[in-house]
């Protein structure tokens, strides 16, 4: 049930002569096991129902709410606890400053868990990632139910918010894998309005919980149990959505039904060297960040925001249990407007924004959109997401109808997931073929501002009072949106993705446009060699010179053995005139 069902004979099989430079060569298929130099490649046809963006329509709609359920319950466990802390306090002996911990180092396990989860997908595939973190989360909820001290818990925290940050990174990439460019729009809906979705309902249900008269155990029984659900769900219906790894997996079953050991996958040949492994698993994702302007200033961004969002589980009690002397229960309850702010960004998208998208699609054909064009939600929601701050902050005086600063939450909401939903697709449209390692990198630091952000809230809000506090944040946020209105303007600091797999960047005069330039190689006669491919993304404002020269630069690339760092690349049969792609 958890795997596609499409049989083998759409998929192309071509023969291909192995490049006589990687003969013998340490992670490479020897040629020499082979009855002859030829090998059979798999390849995916125009229409092969292997492909995941091929399979039907309801099943990649099915397989996105899952990836998106895997992620509210990361999120949801993260802020969950917040409101049962006083219980946890009483019973252990911990300060306040000890049990803020028991958020802040499950978001800590986030920046530990992408370096591994992400760049490992792209090595051994999704599937194998999602059922492995989310079996061995589910038992540290167990340990954290069963836990005897402050020690135990702290520790059983931090390891399960590593292995529950799986998810934070994959399911982004699942749905690269099988969706478009033209199609991901609505699908990311459901990706970028459940990492703030689930800390927003986590303490609603924690301070239920809390208020109910059982134990703050009940609270880890419940995540065990949601774990617990969410693992099935993986273990029973969610395939593998990786292409490589899908070649590979045919490839191996072909050779094992016909003993014909010439069948083979791209990656198979390429071959990954152990040294080169690690160092895709580990440090991908940060040379992908600090080689790219662009994902530094996106990453800081939504970085601030996670943080701002996970200092509201420390801001609110001060406000609304101890400004207007609410119950834990009640008090949980302040946070659902955020989540209602979410779901009207999602209408707001799906009405007036996503339509726009399939607009530009069609006006851009056969070339791609631009990626900047993913901004124009984060236009809007910059600035209600500073102005949330002000309101909420000067409304929230105990004199003030709670109704004022609640209400800022919904617009906060609103703002958060209109910046969260525009950068998740401009980053996943910028960096496609390595989207888990952009994305790993990006959890890593929004994950330490999330970690980091509660420690100091209470002391914050204490010192300055709410209304000084919150305008501290709200001038900061000011001064951060300007971000994507110079990004759609100008289109500056920003590397083109091909740089994060070891390409040069390619810069123009007056940039004006993106397009997505193949580097092709004919065919040789007497044979069909496949050739590593590199798509690149050049700016350019005409048809210049200096594209010429960055083709034929890319194209001497292109002739490097270790060109290939994404085996699901672009090819062509046949050489292509660069200046017709313009």
């Amino acid at each position: 049930m958890a795997s596609a069902p499409p049989s083998h004979t759409s998929t192309i099989i071509e023969e291909s002569r192995v490049d006589g430079d990687k003969v013998g060569k340490e992670g490479y298929t020897d040629p020499e096991n082979l009855s002859s130099d030829e090998i059979i490649l798999l390849e995916f046809s125009e229409n092969d129902p292997l492909n995941p963006k091929m399979w039907s329509k309801w099943y990649r709609w099915y397989l996105t709410v899952i990836s998106g359920l895997l992620v509210l319950n990361a999120t949801f466990a993260s802020s969950a606890p917040s409101n049962v802390l006083p219980q946890m306090m009483e019973q252990f002996g911990m300060g306040i400053e000890v049990a803020t911990l028991t958020i802040s180092l499950f978001t800590a396990g986030y920046c530990i868990g992408p370096i591994l989860w992400g760049p490992l997908s792209e090595q051994v595939g999704r599937r194998p990632v999602f059922l492995v973190t989310f079996f061995v989360y589910t038992g540290f909820q167990v340990g954290c139910a069963l836990s005897k001290n402050t020690a135990s818990i702290l520790v059983f925290r931090f390891l399960g918010g590593a292995f529950a940050a799986a998810p934070l990174t994959n399911s982004g990439a699942v749905l690269g894998d099988i969706w478009d460019a033209k199609t991901r729009g609505r699908a990311m809906v459901i990706f970028a309005v459940t990492p703030f979705a689930g800390p927003a309902l986590g303490p609603t249900v924690g301070g239920w919980i809390a208020t109910a008269g059982v134990t703050w155990r009940w609270l880890f029984w419940v995540l065990t149990i949601f774990a617990g659900v969410c693992f099935l769900f993986i273990l029973l219906s969610l395939p593998e959505t990786y292409p490589p790894t899908i070649l590979v997996s045919k490839a191996r079953r072909l050779r094992k039904e016909t003993g014909d050991e010439r069948y083979r996958a791209q990656t198979e040949i390429d071959g990954v060297r152990f040294a080169q492994l690690v160092e895709n698993v580990v440090a991908k994702p940060f040379k992908i960040l600090f080689a790219e302007p662009m994902l530094i200033v996106v990453t800081t961004y939504m970085s601030f925001l996670s943080g701002c969002l996970y200092l509201l589980f420390e801001a609110y009690p001060i406000v609304f249990t101890e400004g207007h002397h609410f119950d834990a229960g009640v008090s949980g309850l302040m946070f659902l407007p955020i989540f209602i702010g979410g779901i009207l960004g999602v209408l707001i998208y799906l009405v007036f924004f996503e339509p726009r998208y399939e607009k530009l699609v069609v006006q851009h054909a056969p070339e791609p959109v631009p990626a900047e064009s993913r901004l124009e939600m984060t236009m809007l929601g910059a600035p209600l997401f500073a102005i949330s701050f002000f309101w909420f902050g000067w409304t929230s005086y105990p004199s003030i109808s709670y109704w004022s600063p609640m209400l800022a939450g919904g617009l906060m909401g609103l703002g958060i997931f209109c910046i969260f939903l525009s950068l998740f697709n401009y980053v996943i449209d910028t960096y496609l073929f390595v989207a888990a390692s952009a994305l790993a990198s990006l959890t890593v630091v929004r994950s330490v501002f999330s970690a980091v952000f509660p420690l100091f809230a209470r002391q914050m809000f204490d010192a300055m009072n709410p209304r000084w506090a919150s305008t501290l944040l709200g001038f900061i946020a000011l001064l951060l949106m300007p971000i994507p209105f110079v990004f759609q303007r100008f289109m500056v600091c920003r590397l083109n993705a091909s740089n994060a797999t070891s390409f040069e960047p390619v810069e123009f005069g007056e940039l004006t446009s993106r397009v997505i330039v193949p580097v092709l190689k004919a065919r040789p006669a007497g044979g069909h060699t496949m050739v590593p491919c590199a798509t690149h993304s050049l700016m350019a404002a005409n048809r210049t010179s200096p594209l010429r020269k960055s083709l034929s630069r890319l194209d001497d690339v292109c002739g490097i053995s270790d060109a290939w760092t994404h085996p699901y690349s672009i090819r062509e049969e046949h050489p292509v005139d660069s200046d017709s792609l313009l």
